[in-house]
């Protein structure tokens, strides 16, 4: 329940002692904005890992925000996926990230949190919004179905953030980013997304082509696939691959490769963020004076796209692979084009700098480097 009656209208100055939450800063997104901040100089960090702390438990969120009272929040914990984990965990996309959302969001207000930046997806934008896609286009015609779960939640908690500043006065800023890639991305072959799923399916082929039996091993030792490790036999890692598309001949990849998509390096994504948290107020998102004030969130993203066959001829040439690609086209492509229109962004003063080229250069680098 919530006791505040009247606005509460904070001044925001981000010290470098303020005390500042990163909830999921172990993940791709948290992890780089933890990294992003200590390089600003920034000396009162606060994580919990998820044993240490399940954002899914109201009352041990509650206990946390009363024993270190944050001032600052950045929501970057969230259930994720590509298609096929949203194909398959709908209840738990919708339920697990409503909940985590509730739980932070929440307990910022009741502990008077100056400010708390939340990260959603553009996946919150119609299957079918006019391209690039602009923040005003945000429920404006029905979303994709395969992420429709997802989609919903991100959704519920960007308008939080903003019925909360505009019924008590608080400074929560909603961004949402673009797809993410960088250090620390999941690869794991069933729930991770597309990018560092292509790169570990092309990285473990060309292993097989060279017969670098090794690293294989290696790879399957840090990230086992249904319960297949590197202590198995060469035939089952053998087959639990194939069922994912891999072998020493080919890789398969779901849909046609058509679809059109937008990639941002994760440690841009942490600086754009930062700088928001630093630089923007939920005033400067929005005009006050406007009768229904909706559609304050912020994209992240570079205005940029690539097919996903030409992205994944791009891997194949970082790794060196030399068998075919091959494209299942009786799966799901999911939404045909997802560009963000950043413009709102770059007006604010931040604009990206690593385009895709250079970006899987180094994600294939970090890969190889946490693959030892």
């Amino acid at each position: 329940m919530f006791f505040c009656l009247k606005p509460i209208h904070f001044i925001t100055m981000l010290h470098k002692n303020a005390k500042i939450y990163i909830a999921g800063h172990r993940g791709l997104v948290g992890s780089a904005i933890w990294k992003n901040l200590q390089e600003k100089g920034y000396t009162n960090l606060v994580g919990r890992t998820h044993k240490e702390l399940d954002l899914l438990d109201g009352v041990a969120v509650r206990r946390f925000f009363d024993e270190e009272q944050p001032e600052y929040v950045f929501l970057a914990a969230a259930f994720v996926g590509g298609i096929m984990a949203n194909s398959i965990y709908r209840a738990d996309f919708i339920y697990k990230n409503l909940q985590i959302q509730q739980n932070v969001i929440g307990e910022s207000f009741r502990h008077n949190v100056k400010k708390l930046l939340f990260l959603g997806s553009t996946c919150i934008y119609p299957r079918d919004a006019e391209q690039p896609m602009k923040e005003d286009v945000l429920l404006t015609s029905p979303l994709e179905y395969t992420n429709e779960p997802y989609a919903i939640a991100k959704i519920a908690g960007l308008k939080m953030c903003e019925s909360f500043n505009l019924q008590y006065g608080t400074n929560y800023i909603a961004v949402m980013p673009t797809n993410l890639y960088g250090p620390n991305d999941n690869f794991d072959l069933e729930r991770s997304h597309v990018l560092p799923a292509m790169i570990r399916k092309i990285h473990l082929a060309h292993c097989l082509q060279q017969g670098d039996w090794d690293a294989v091993r290696r790879d399957m030792n840090l990230r086992p696939v249904e319960g297949i490790n590197g202590s198995n036999s060469n035939g089952e890692i053998l087959n639990i691959l194939s069922k994912y598309g891999i072998s020493e001949e080919e890789v398969r990849l779901w849909g046609t490769g058509t679809p059109l998509r937008e990639f941002l390096w994760s440690e841009e994504m942490a600086d754009a963020s930062v700088f928001v948290m630093e630089h923007v107020d939920f005033k400067d998102t929005c005009n006050p004076g406007d009768k229904d004030i909706r559609n304050c969130h912020i994209n992240i993203g570079t205005g940029k796209e690539i097919t996903i066959r030409r992205l994944a001829e791009l891997i194949v040439n970082v790794v060196g692979y030399r068998g075919k690609l091959t494209f299942d086209t009786s799966k799901p492509d999911g939404t045909m084009r997802k560009l963000t229109d950043p413009s709102k962004l770059h007006a604010l003063g931040w604009h990206h700098k690593i385009d895709i080229e250079e970006g899987v250069e180094r994600m294939y680098r970090w890969y190889l480097d946490n693959n030892k």
